[in-house]
């Protein structure tokens, strides 16, 4: 075989390996990426791996949603959390603290601490998915808690979607969402619901994984 058509076969062959790479993105989150009360693959990180397998969008989602954790128990386990595999990351997180009532200095802080890493020291895209804070804790802390997720987005350049659960009050009141999309807690969102911010979420996770291709 003549030396420059092997060369130009090897050339294509690793060019056609690098451009079929998988995507990882991390999902680091609470109990609304983790999927708490939903039947296996109802949740939000195998719906939203559907949505983009059948998008033809090649990435993997990990679920590295632990329910119950605040925004300092997903900075206590970044570091295992992602591994030389990882390309990108969505950060859900602060529906904890928000529960709790958690000064908002403190959330901040460890939500910053998680874009230092992920953002700058490892050179992650990030999704930052935020909630709003409702106004029995006041309007000062609202304000700081939803502004929070804005502000931290424009200083590390990542991706934001201001409130997870946001896509269900899209195009219904508060109680018709309610009714239809939310387990009976009122706080989790059942099948259908996660399915619906899937469908709203999936092109900016379309926008994360192009980002983080080579």
């Amino acid at each position: 075989m003549n030396k420059t058509v092997h060369f130009s076969l090897v050339a294509l062959f690793l060019g056609s390996a690098a451009q079929a790479e998988t995507v990882q993105i991390v999902a680091l989150g609470d109990s609304l990426t983790a999927g708490y009360g939903l039947p296996e693959g109802q949740g939000f990180v195998p719906q939203l791996q559907a949505w983009l397998d059948a998008e033809g969008v090649d990435a993997e989602i990990v679920n590295a949603g632990v329910s119950g954790d605040t925004t300092a128990g997903g900075l206590a386990r970044l570091d295992w959390s992602m591994t030389e595999e990882t390309d990108a990351m969505i950060v859900a997180l602060g529906g904890n603290d928000l529960l709790r009532g958690l000064p908002v200095s403190a959330s901040r802080a460890n939500l910053d601490a998680i874009l230092t890493e992920a953002a700058e020291a490892r050179g992650l895209p990030v999704l930052l998915i935020g909630l709003e804070a409702p106004g029995n804790y006041g309007p000062d802390y609202q304000s700081d808690f939803n502004g929070m997720y804005a502000d931290l987005a424009e200083e590390y350049a990542a991706l934001m979607e201001p409130n997870f659960l946001g896509p269900l009050v899209a195009d219904a009141d508060m109680a018709t969402a309610r009714a239809r999309f939310m387990q009976d807690d009122g706080i989790h969102p059942n099948a259908d619901g996660v399915g619906v911010i899937v469908e709203a979420f999936g092109p900016r996770v379309v926008e994360l994984a192009e980002r983080a291709t080579p």
